[in-house]
């Protein structure tokens, strides 16, 4: 009942204002090239925050605030420090009339900060609702950063969202599905209604909730090779494995053949069908390949 009572507290701290006015007293126009959508609905921003599970003394990154309705439902929490990184002048400028002596403002692309340098006391959880266009690029440099992460949760556009939880198997399951697994897991994830932002997306939105893998799925060594694989296989979708890899490693079709039996999958398997864990194998098999044929040479 505090928590909730908290979050009431921090909706009221200003005077509502409509996202149309707010973005117009920042001299904000919503563009489509960032994917600028903001959140707009309170009961999904409450739904956000309570997935992150923020406690005492947590430090907290916000990427992407807008008109900050995430932003002071964090501060509502006992949290040590938040961090809003906020690219557009307008919007910065107003969070720090409203918020400067509560959180730290970063103002920046997010893909241009260096988080080591903005994290005070890790592992921190991250929050934010994503720009559309740029969402997988953020989620690779955040796992860049995985070391200094405890959790986070993150809105995507439902497509992508899809893509990011999918199974092999399942349709939408991919480059992008697989790469996300080797570094995370997915805990929780929910559906989000495009009539929740404003301008209002042509989609619907998904929010997932990450955890940081701590024990790694390959050794160090292998992960380069892993990551060529993956690429390698969904580089041509519904092809075999054997032709898929073979143009994307550059390696002889009997080479990738020699890998494959040794990782015991048949050449005619479709990446779509793979484990992460049969990625891994396939991979290590392919470095051991590769290896025996550059000594040979």
């Amino acid at each position: 009942m505090r928590a909730k009572g908290q979050a009431a507290a921090a909706g009221r701290a200003h005077p509502p204002e409509s996202p149309a006015r707010a973005l117009r007293a920042a001299g904000v126009t919503p563009s489509k090239r960032r994917g600028q959508n903001f959140l707009v609905q309170g009961a999904v921003a409450d739904r956000i925050v309570a997935l992150a599970d923020l406690s005492a003394g947590d430090e907290v990154v916000e990427i992407g605030p807008g008109l900050g309705i995430l932003s002071e439902r964090i501060l509502a929490a006992p949290i040590s420090a938040l961090h809003l990184i906020e690219m557009d002048r307008g919007l910065a400028a107003r969070l720090r009339r409203r918020l400067a002596d509560k959180a730290d403002l970063i103002e920046a692309d997010f893909l241009t900060v260096d988080l080591r340098r903005v994290v005070r006391r890790p592992p921190v959880k991250v929050i934010g609702n994503l720009p559309f266009n740029i969402a997988a690029a953020i989620l690779r440099k955040l796992g860049d950063a995985r070391d200094l992460i405890d959790r986070m949760v993150l809105m995507f556009q439902r497509e992508v969202g899809e893509r990011l939880r999918a199974r092999a198997g399942e349709h939408a399951y991919g480059a992008l599905s697989a790469l996300t697994a080797l570094d995370w897991e997915i805990a929780q994830h929910f559906r989000v209604e495009a009539g929740s932002f404003h301008p209002r997306p042509k989609v619907d939105a998904e929010v997932l909730c990450f955890l940081p893998r701590r024990k790694p799925l390959c050794p160090p060594q292998l992960r380069a090779m892993l990551i060529d694989t993956i690429r390698a296989g969904f580089a041509i979708r519904r092809k075999n494995l054997r032709n898929t890899l073979s143009a994307g490693l550059r390696m002889r079709t009997e080479e990738v053949e020699a890998a494959l039996g040794l990782a015991h999958i048949a050449p005619t398997e479709r990446a779509e069908r793979l484990e992460l864990q049969d990625f891994v194998r396939l991979a290590h098999a392919l470095q051991t390949i590769r290896a025996t044929a550059c000594s040979d040479a």
